[in-house]
């Protein structure tokens, strides 16, 4: 193996910067030759192809975003656009790839696999911390601190107004950046998918705090909850407690954007290199991830489609925390 290709692709996370970065770097060190696609399977469909160096990644651990851009393409869902990123992969020689993303960017190389035999090695870099295989994925602790960052500042404003705020964050149907923000945030309550937390409930956390002579409250909510966003419910509970003073707020992308923390910068570092690592070892199909702090590879349908399991201990520790 001569020449590999690296690319980001799907939602952008703090963090894929530093595994770029890494990725160039630990390719280098072993005498490969590394190409960067730009604006993931779109990209590499149009020829977005280039050579990069050690110098090509230099100060960019620090920055947010992808300096290789993202996209989603529907194209590269056809053989017709799987055979034109092939053939321009031939054209540049390129043996092998390295994919920085999430579930659809993983299906993507796996298929990508058994049609063209371009093996792939994955790092999972997604906020939302949902792909199986991994303890952590790239951005997902930033987004966390950005958003208890929101949530502290909302905090002031809901105490000196003795308001209720709803706040949704992100984290599609896994609950996992709800929780630590809630306990790491002093909500009253939270609601992720599957738990057993209702409007009722909610209604009932309020008026239990008002008994106890509590002016303000934090409910937060993530994305994918069944009940509904924060405008939703929160519409529902104004109907139930009509003198409660209510407010809404939405994080959405800023949860995607900012310099990465340091966890993230190292996660980031170890998983690129891991990648690069894993092609020469003549691994395919699989992630690279971190578990009980060390590196293991878990194939790509295993890490899409397992559900990765939050523990109920955490739903447990916000109730008792908020009594």
């Amino acid at each position: 193996m001569k020449r590999i290709g690296v690319f980001t692709s799907g939602g952008d996370a703090p963090g894929m910067n530093a595994c770029i970065r890494a990725v160039v770097r630990a390719a280098v060190f072993n005498n490969l030759e590394v190409y960067g696609i730009k604006r993931g399977y779109s990209g590499m469909i149009k020829g977005e192809i280039f050579r990069m160096e050690s110098s090509s990644v230099s100060n960019i651990v620090q920055r947010g975003g992808t300096i290789l851009k993202s996209a989603r393409s529907m194209e590269f869902m056809t053989k017709e656009g799987r055979q034109k990123a092939y053939e321009q992969l031939q054209e540049f020689g390129i043996e092998a790839l390295i994919a920085i993303g999430g579930e659809g960017t993983f299906t993507g190389a796996k298929v990508f696999f058994e049609e063209f035999g371009i093996p792939t090695v994955g790092a999972p870099g997604t906020i939302d911390n949902d792909l199986y295989g991994t303890d952590y994925t790239i951005g997902y602790d930033t987004a966390v601190n950005t958003a208890l960052d929101a949530i502290d500042k909302i905090r002031d404003t809901a105490d000196s107004h003795d308001r209720v705020f709803f706040i949704e964050v992100m984290g599609r149907d896994s609950g996992y950046i709800a929780i630590p923000c809630a306990i790491g945030g002093g909500a009253e309550t939270v609601m992720i998918p599957g738990t057993e937390t209702t409007v009722d409930s909610i209604i009932k956390t309020i008026r239990s705090g008002w008994e106890r002579s509590k002016t303000s409250s934090i409910i937060i909510l993530s994305e994918g909850e069944i009940e509904g966003g924060a405008t939703q419910v929160a519409a529902r509970v104004k109907e139930q407690i009509p003198n409660m003073d209510g407010r809404v707020t939405i994080l959405g992308h800023v949860q995607r954007g900012g310099a990465p923390s340091a966890f993230d910068r190292l996660l980031a570092s170890q998983l690129g290199i891991a990648c690069v690592e894993g092609l020469l070892e003549g691994r395919h199909n699989v992630m690279a991830g971190i578990i009980n702090s060390k590196v293991e590879f878990t194939p790509f349908e295993q890490a899409s489609k397992t559900k990765k399991l939050l523990s109920p201990i955490y739903t447990e520790m916000v109730k008792m925390l908020s009594v």
